[in-house]
């Protein structure tokens, strides 16, 4: 690493710097168009400092510039009574691939499940995703055969707008 990276939790005036990142994020997984700033900024806000926050980040700092994060929430329960850290999303910054990032983020997850009393730490990555999935088992945690992710969204949410047709 050129620079020393260190982790540590989101704070509320790291909003923008996430919300940059984020932007980073969306256009990896293929988005050609990204939300307007300000309203990106306001839903990190809302996300990870209302009360209750919906979710946690921890940060990835190499100088002043965000290497990385990784969202997480708790889930109840997990393994008998106790709770588990539900990774949501680990990224890296492109620039900042291959410098250790990504493994610090995940001991930061690690501390923070011990610190929490969680029996288990998870997440799902998606299979045209094989950096990820190197990454993780370069890391020697290997996948759950044992689970299959479900997923409802759009109008299958009470309350939602049809998707528009197009004309």
């Amino acid at each position: 690493m050129n620079a020393e990276v260190t982790v540590a939790p989101a704070r509320p005036e790291h909003c923008a710097a996430i919300g940059g990142l984020l932007d980073e994020l969306d256009r990896f997984y293929g988005a050609t168009v990204v939300e307007p700033a300000p309203r990106r900024m306001k839903h990190v806000e809302e996300a990870l400092f209302s009360s209750p926050p919906a979710a946690y980040a921890l940060l990835a700092w190499e100088g002043g510039r965000l290497a990385g994060f990784a969202s997480y929430s708790f889930l109840w329960p997990a393994a008998g009574s106790a709770r588990s850290l539900y990774l949501k999303e680990l990224y890296v910054a492109q620039a900042c691939r291959g410098k250790g990032v990504g493994t610090l983020l995940m001991d930061g997850l690690r501390l923070a499940a011990a610190e929490h009393g969680c029996s288990r730490v998870e997440w799902t990555t998606d299979d045209h995703n094989p950096g990820a999935m190197r990454f993780y088992e370069a890391l020697g945690y290997p996948p759950m055969p044992s689970k299959v992710f479900y997923r409802l969204e759009g109008d299958q949410l009470p309350g939602s707008r049809p998707a528009v047709a197009d004309a």
